[in-house]
């Protein structure tokens, strides 16, 4: 359909950070029991971790 905008899918660990310029800020919550470079998934009411299985639940 003409006129119709598609958004753009960012695929892999891309998807987890933002880039402004030169500056690059992160979009999940780092698990504080595994370290770096391991991101919490998102929920409806709760972050949980693939790795370790932490969860924390939203207020």
């Amino acid at each position: 359909m003409a006129g119709k905008k598609e958004a753009k899918k960012v695929a892999g660990i891309a998807a987890y950070y933002k880039v402004d310029g030169s500056k690059v800020t992160r979009l999940h919550k780092v698990c504080s029991r595994c370290g770096k470079g391991v991101f919490m998934s998102e929920h409806k009411n709760r972050r949980t971790c693939g790795k370790c299985g932490l969860t924390e639940f939203n207020q």
